[in-house]
């Protein structure tokens, strides 16, 4: 297991010029010896780059890779000793499954006792131990996958596993088996873990510290609760939770917010700058209050949708949308009709320049 330390950017083009160029804005990151992570954003965003850059895939065109200190900027896969799991499965299909996992150490020239120790002891956590003797072609996707995961697995000094949207072929009710089992893996192993994936659910159940990237960067770095309670970036409200977080512009003018002519006051203790600002709030901290309650906003009812355990509103206020999840009893809520909503409250969020107010 290793602690990897990243301080890079990385440019497919040569001569970089402007952010738009870089595949990897310069980060400065660091994994933890034994932690569990998520690289978390949508295609395009660089978390693919950054994973075959600590894989030793792809050299950063900028900037050093230090596993345990020591640098490995330029070093291949197989000494940096990086087990990598991709989105498809590899194995062999010729072979059986037992076969498939102890491949990489018979590569290394381990003995045939320490080899059958190992497969079995994986395979066991794999709960795989009836199929060792099967063909691999003849199995499942979400079973070739374990194979695949397994062969990661099996050697006992890798310094880290490296996951590459490794359930996107599998059943979707067949992928919250194997997001279960990586995690009781890590639970078991302690290794090193790096998991990418644009899923959400995915990431905030797997990982214990969950990197959120765009557009190249990596705009927050924190726990599942951090990401949703407070992001520290309007993406990271955006693309974190289902419905995302609410934003509403407005301007502060002395010790209130201006949304549409009306004032809401800032919650009491807190100081904000002047000038333009984004008001962040989650469906959940949205209330129903009566009119003219102070840090309310007068909201046209556009659509209600009842899913049983709760009221999803969808509600407009000028050139703003929100929305709002309610308790079922609500039966004020007709299209067109105003309704107020509690946006200010202690939950709420602040952002400027699209980061957000400390």
């Amino acid at each position: 297991m290793a602690r990897i330390e990243l301080d890079l950017a990385h440019a497919y083009k040569p001569k970089p010029q402007q952010d738009s160029d870089y595949a990897l804005l310069p980060l400065n990151m660091t994994f933890e010896d034994g932690g569990a992570y998520a690289l978390l954003g949508p295609s395009g965003c660089g978390k693919t780059t950054l994973l075959n850059i600590m894989s030793g895939l792809l050299a950063p065109s900028q900037g050093r890779v230090l596993f345990d200190g020591q640098d490995m900027t330029l070093a291949s896969p197989p000494e940096r000793n990086i087990a990598q799991v991709f989105q498809f499965p590899v194995i062999y299909e010729t072979m059986t499954v037992g076969e498939n996992l102890a491949f990489p150490l018979r590569n290394r020239g381990v003995a045939q006792d320490q080899i059958n120790k190992r497969v079995g002891a994986i395979a066991e956590i794999l709960e795989m131990s009836g199929q060792l003797n099967q063909r691999a072609a003849g199995l499942s996707a979400d079973a070739k996958q374990k194979i695949s995961l397994g062969r990661g697995l099996v050697r006992p000094d890798v310094s880290a596993v490296l996951f590459d949207e490794p359930l996107t072929v599998i059943d979707p009710h067949l992928k919250w088996q194997l997001r279960r089992k990586i995690k009781q893996i890590h639970h078991e192993l302690k290794l090193t873990m790096i998991y990418v994936t644009h899923d959400q659910v995915e990431a905030l159940t797997f990982a214990d510290q969950v990197v959120v990237m765009t557009l190249g960067r990596a705009v927050q770095v924190g726990s599942a609760a951090e990401l949703y309670e407070k992001p520290s970036h309007t993406f990271v409200g955006h693309f974190i939770g289902s419905p995302g977080m609410n934003f509403l512009s407005g301007q502060v003018v002395q010790n209130s917010i201006a949304i549409g002519g009306v004032e809401l006051p800032v919650p009491q203790g807190r100081q904000l700058p002047s000038g333009e600002i984004k008001l962040g709030v989650r469906p959940e901290y949205v209330s129903l209050v009566a009119a003219n309650t102070a840090g309310a906003l007068p909201m046209t009812v556009a659509t209600v949708q009842d899913v049983g355990t709760h009221v999803m509103l969808t509600a407009t206020f000028k050139t703003h949308t929100l929305k709002a999840r309610l308790s079922s009893d609500t039966a004020q809520l007709v299209p067109g009709h105003t309704v107020w909503l509690q946006v200010m409250g202690e939950h709420t969020c602040f952002y400027q320049n699209e980061e957000i107010v400390r």
